[in-house]
């Protein structure tokens, strides 16, 4: 009896195995990427959560190419290696069909190489500065012609502004985003002596002398705006600071491209009150089907969470690689990645994002005004953009072009008509 009885209990720890197993073999695995602990925790967070909500909803409706999806996710503590590490785990150990995940593009930079030479598949949702394309990522943040430089021309058409303070914080996304917008600021007119530049670093906390810095800008009567590429808590301090020295948003107005309804969830926002934020979605967006996401999200995650820009992003790429890889019968890379051209999808604000052949969405950009209940009242929107991988306004971005499906080139020089592409552009 006793045998008996442990033979069918070995019989049925092997069954479970065994089905354990199967199941695995029966999942498609999708892998998510984002910090779960360290500086960056406080909003990556949220993007696995979107993830996690995402799969669920797609499980609900019968999972993907008749298997389920499951979510692997690895926490890469905003250590910008170990992104990369975590990206190997992904694709080596765990055999992830798709990645979507980074938030800074340090540590998208530093999975790139590991994306590219295992031939993974990554999402990326975070607005950005450019001047990348590849054939393993697919950008569906905003490019700098998606974000900063209608910003900028809402500061120039319509609140008449003639001198630019562009302040940042001190990595590769602010200081690209700023030589961009200097060159097409000078384009524009505005010279050297009209626009001023400043780099902190993450957690910079004294604004005094910067913000008296900009005040004296306009000391000769020209209208000032902020183009503020600042990120994390330091954006606290330089409202403060701002408020301190008696400036209102209607003296010189900040428009920022980091500062989002999850930065200011539970913030005191009476300093903040009439500056600007520049996203391609923001939470009060009146459609139904943003009300649908937001009513969702709520009732999953808590009534106190908010939605965001980049939640939208995964959104989007989300249910465009579900639809591209139904099309294709295949979550194989290069299956996906061509049905991927052209892919349609709702957005969240009213209208369609479209998939480009350079791996950039395309879609309509809104400028949003602080409220006092930390949502924005969306007070401009463009028509759709066509993201832009290699921006118009450097000289030697001008001649790139980025066209994945019918040129097979991420940096194609129009002029030589070449492709000059290498890993080592990255």
């Amino acid at each position: 009896m006793t045998f008996l009885k442990s033979t069918l209990a070995g019989s049925a720890v092997f069954a479970a195995m065994a089905t354990a197993a199967l199941s695995a073999e029966d999942t498609i695995k999708v892998g998510v990427l984002h910090s779960l602990s360290g500086t960056m925790a406080i909003s990556e967070t949220t993007l696995k959560d979107t993830m996690l909500m995402l799969i669920d909803q797609q499980n609900a409706k019968g999972g993907l190419l008749g298997k389920q999806l499951e979510a692997v996710v690895v926490d890469p503590a905003s250590d910008w290696p170990l992104f990369a590490e975590k990206a190997r785990e992904l694709l080596t150990v765990h055999e992830v069909d798709v990645i979507f995940g980074n938030w800074t593009s340090v540590s998208r930079k530093s999975v790139l190489p590991v994306i590219e030479e295992l031939d993974g598949l990554l999402f990326y949702p975070v607005q950005y500065e450019g001047e990348e394309s590849s054939k393993n990522v697919f950008y569906t943040g905003a490019a700098p012609n998606q974000q900063a430089i209608p910003a900028t021309d809402y500061f120039l058409d319509e609140l008449g502004v003639e001198k630019f303070a562009l302040l940042g914080t001190d990595y590769v996304y602010p200081r690209t985003t700023n030589n961009i917008l200097e060159s097409y600021l000078k384009q524009k007119g505005i010279s050297d002596d009209d626009i001023f530049v400043n780099y902190t670093p993450f957690g910079h906390s004294d604004w005094s002398k910067i913000v008296s810095d900009v005040v004296a800008l306009g000391a000769d009567g020209k209208k000032v705006g902020v183009i503020s590429t600042i990120n994390g808590d330091a954006n606290i301090g330089f409202y403060k600071e701002l408020a301190a020295a008696g400036v209102s948003a209607d003296d010189i107005p900040v428009v920022a491209f980091s500062v989002g309804e999850e930065e200011l969830s539970g913030l005191d926002t009476t300093n903040l009150v009439g500056h600007l934020a520049a996203w391609n979605y923001f939470q009060s967006a009146d459609t139904d089907a943003n009300a649908e996401f937001v009513e969702t999200w709520k009732a999953t995650m808590g009534d106190d969470r908010v939605t965001n820009d980049p939640m939208e992003a995964h959104y989007i790429g989300f249910n465009m690689w579900v639809n591209a890889a139904t099309q294709a019968g295949s979550t194989e890379v290069d299956a996906v990645r061509g049905a991927m051209y052209g892919q349609e999808f709702p957005n969240l604000t009213g209208g369609i994002a479209v998939m480009l052949p350079n791996h950039h969405l395309a879609k309509p950009v809104l400028i949003g005004e602080i409220q006092d209940d930390g949502q924005f009242d969306i007070i401009s929107e463009t028509d759709v953009v066509a993201g832009d991988a290699w921006t118009d306004f450097l000289p030697e971005s001008a001649v790139l072009k980025s066209d994945w499906k019918d040129l097979g080139c991420g940096m194609y020089n129009t002029e030589t008509k070449t492709c000059v592409q290498t890993l080592s552009n990255y």
